[in-house]
């Protein structure tokens, strides 16, 4: 999943380029801001189709590890309850002589669950799971926002200027842009993780959980809020000694 050249429109045949199905970078598409409106509808299906671009490429990711994932588990849990069935079947002597596969059914359902963990294969189906069902949500969020926007427009802005208006939209195209990328550096290094602990990591580890970028105004920020009642906490005093 490291990031490669963008596509080059009208490359010759056997030129290098990205191999299909990869999430790879993408040109920035050219066009005249003498008309903004379009420029800025034209960003805007730029940037939502490189979303669902990332959310099917994770979805199609998930479906043979979750084959996989099923068929591992699957023997795991076949091969424990057989390895405990067939010497209780020997004890009682409904089946003689059984006993001695128990212990090679015990074999295969370790080497089943020491597959699926070594190899990822479960964790990896959660983690594409879950950054597929972030870049959708997000997607959902920015898709409102920019219907606000539009609202914001047809009615008229009620303060500034429409280049205010225009850089706004853009500075959230942008950070849609940035947690898009976050989203899936941080999914790359949950996956790289687990090649230096030894253990796949279940699910996506992301900074705060994945938490929305706020305004500037709004709370939250760097600076920190006032006390409750504006003034602070009083110490308690101490008592002078006692003369002696």
């Amino acid at each position: 999943m490291q990031p490669e050249r963008p596509p080059r429109d009208g490359r010759g045949e056997g030129a290098p380029g990205p191999r299909p199905g990869d999430l790879t970078g993408r040109a920035l598409p050219p066009g005249d801001w003498g008309e903004p409106g379009e420029r800025l509808d034209e960003l805007y299906r730029w940037v939502e189709h490189g979303a669902l671009r990332t959310a099917d490429w994770y979805l199609r990711d998930r479906v043979w590890k979750r084959r996989g994932a099923r068929v591992l588990r699957a023997g795991a849990a076949t091969g424990a309850v057989t390895g405990v069935a067939l010497p209780l079947l020997d004890l009682t002597g409904i089946a003689a002589g059984v006993a001695p596969w128990g212990c090679l059914a015990l074999l295969l359902a370790a080497a089943c669950a020491g597959a699926d963990r070594y190899f990822g294969v479960t964790s990896g189906w959660m983690r594409d799971v879950a950054t597929a069902q972030a870049v959708q949500r997000r997607l959902q969020a920015l898709q409102f926002d920019w219907a606000a926007e539009g609202v914001r427009e047809v009615l008229g802005p009620a303060e500034g200027t429409a280049s205010e208006a225009a850089e706004r939209c853009v500075v959230l195209l942008r950070r849609f842009s940035e947690d898009m990328t976050e989203l899936v550096r941080v999914e790359t290094a949950d996956w790289m993780g687990s090649f230096r602990t030894g253990a796949a990591p279940m699910g996506v580890q992301g900074p705060a959980g994945y938490v929305p970028r706020q305004e500037a105004g709004g709370q939250g920020g760097r600076f920190p809020l006032p006390p409750v009642g504006g003034t602070r906490p009083n110490m308690p005093r101490q008592r002078p000694p006692e003369p002696r």
